[in-house]
């Protein structure tokens, strides 16, 4: 309980010390006092830059990240697999196309309408999932093999629009990429109250995914509702991932990366992992977008190449590691 209370409190510090960072930095430089005093008193030099356009966007990554973490852990304990994630079962990809198909059908969409196609792509996703898997839903690995399979066929769906459509290839993959570029305070309504909803759903979950770890078997002889659990556990991790994907476009890899990070960190038990695997969430996100500001000045890279360039080695890793499975 020390050894998870002392990993906690210095992963929460260090993305105190992350989020200073992404605060100050970029092409206008804002040395750590005056940030404070910005902050705190206000700063006619630094007030515009720190308020509408750092702050929200430090914010914005740091949920999606989390929210994009919890729905990892979620499918990961489902599937009993730490090399499942949303994005790997299709559902990141249903929602990128449900968002990519209304762009290019509907041009002047309201922005308030990507929240709701974006989450309708993402359970339209998991309902094929499920009726595809309807023959092997108690075969954990090969819920997995399908939801690749839909990712493959989601991508190939997404490429055959845009080879239609070129016009709309710039706007689609910038979104396709993933990224926290221009969000700004009005994109905060459409991950935050998700990801307060669903944190009380996932720590109900948890003592009931510990037992899964166990087998369906004696999970249901211990009093689990096995195929409930994994329907209410996904349809948690599709919200989650499909408010992320309405808000910062599809990021893969960090429901892989974060949840594997955590487990090693703070052990297998749900309930405990889940404050662990939010804060590495944010802090993977929110390290992503920090350098893809900064790496490449005045171009400004997608967080989420950011991301693939550090969870596709990372990915291989696993591979090879649990090769068993």
């Amino acid at each position: 309980m020390t050894r998870r209370l002392t990993i906690t409190a210095a992963l929460g510090l260090a993305l105190l010390a992350l989020a200073a960072w992404h605060l100050s930095a970029g092409a206008v430089s804002i040395p750590l006092t005056e940030l404070w005093q910005t902050l705190t008193r206000g700063h006619a030099d630094y007030d515009f830059i720190l308020w509408n356009y750092r702050l929200p966007r430090l914010l914005i990554a740091a949920l999606v990240g989390a929210a994009l973490a919890l729905a990892g852990l979620l499918v990961q304990g489902v599937v009993r697999n730490p090399l499942a994630s949303p994005d790997i079962l299709g559902v990141s990809g249903g929602a990128s196309l449900a968002v990519v198909a209304l762009s290019i059908g509907w041009r002047q969409a309201p922005v308030a309408l990507i929240p709701p196609v974006a989450l309708a792509g993402g359970f339209a996703s998991l309902g094929l999932l499920l009726w595809l898997a309807r023959a092997v839903w108690h075969r954990p690995a090969a819920l997995a093999l399908i939801g690749i399979a839909l990712s493959a066929l989601f991508a190939a769906a997404i490429d055959f629009l845009l080879t239609l459509y070129p016009l709309e290839i710039n706007a689609a993959l910038l979104w396709l990429t993933g990224s926290v570029w221009g969000r700004n305070w009005s994109h905060l309504p459409l991950i935050l109250p998700w990801l307060l909803a669903l944190l009380p759903v996932a720590c109900y979950l948890a003592y009931q995914l510990d037992l899964l770890t166990l087998g369906d078997d004696t999970a249901t002889s211990l009093g689990t509702r096995v195929d409930r659990l994994r329907l209410v556990a996904l349809l948690t991790a599709v919200a989650l991932t499909g408010a992320a994907v309405a808000v910062c476009g599809a990021i893969g890899f960090v429901g892989l990366v974060a949840p594997h990070m955590a487990r090693f960190l703070a052990g297998h038990r749900h309930l405990p992992l889940i404050p662990v695997c939010l804060l590495l969430g944010a802090l993977l996100l929110v390290a992503a977008d920090l350098f893809a500001r900064i790496l490449m000045p005045p171009l400004e890279l997608p967080a989420g190449i950011v991301i693939a360039f550090l969870g596709a080695p990372y990915f291989i890793f696993l591979i090879t590691r649990y090769r068993h499975w």
